[in-house]
């Protein structure tokens, strides 16, 4: 398996390469060069052939489930398949679209319908928000993701920084403090990859 642009990868299987998609979460957990083990599915259009990869058999249903809803597309399916499905479940119990507005494309009217075909995919198959395994229904802070968004941080890169905490930061005070130093590291990084730039461009060539 390679690595290539996210959320992309080059699967070898015989001799033979196969470009597949997939969710940003799986991407981040594989590792260049090792052996891995996806659920495919393929989407066969009359102008292209797609695969999308996935590290469960329930995760692919669950892709398929969404394609089949309307208006949502697979970049958006990826999208939903990336957020845990805890925090869609409880969406859908609460009936609050606010985690969804955080999927690139979606503003506050789309979430509330994407909210809406949700329930009604929840409702008639409820076994496809159910936490796939390696996924626990409390392996997930809420409390300490409602407070990180709530002050303004991006949803994806908070959920990014919970999932790579290791188990022995357990309590909700403590992650949060984690998290926003790994943010705070990650924003002086950005700061000054752009101060570098500048100065690299203008530097005479020899």
């Amino acid at each position: 398996m390679h690595r290539l642009m996210p959320p992309q990868l080059l699967l070898r299987v015989h001799d033979i390469g196969y470009l597949l998609t997939t969710p940003l979460p799986v991407w981040q957990q594989c590792t260049e060069g090792e052996e891995i083990e996806l659920w495919v599915f393929s989407d066969i259009r009359e102008d292209r052939f797609d695969l999308y990869g996935f590290s469960s058999e329930q995760d692919r249903r669950f892709f398929g489930a969404l394609m089949n809803l309307q208006g949502i597309g697979p970049k958006t399916a990826l999208e939903l398949c990336s957020i845990p499905r805890s925090m869609l479940e409880r969406a859908v119990a609460l009936r609050d679209p606010t985690p969804l507005t955080d999927v690139k494309g979606v503003g506050r009217k789309t979430a509330e319908k994407l909210l809406v075909e949700l329930s009604s995919l929840y409702e008639s198959h409820p076994e496809t928000l159910a936490a796939p395994p390696g996924e626990s229904r409390s392996g997930l802070d809420h409390d300490a993701l409602e407070a990180l968004t709530g002050l303004g941080y991006d949803q994806r890169d908070v959920l990014e920084q919970l999932r790579s905490l290791p188990q022995s930061v357990s309590v909700t005070e403590d992650r949060i403090t984690a998290v926003l130093r790994a943010l705070s590291a990650k924003n002086v990084a950005a700061q000054q990859a752009k101060q570098r730039n500048p100065l690299e461009q203008n530097q005479p060539k020899r």
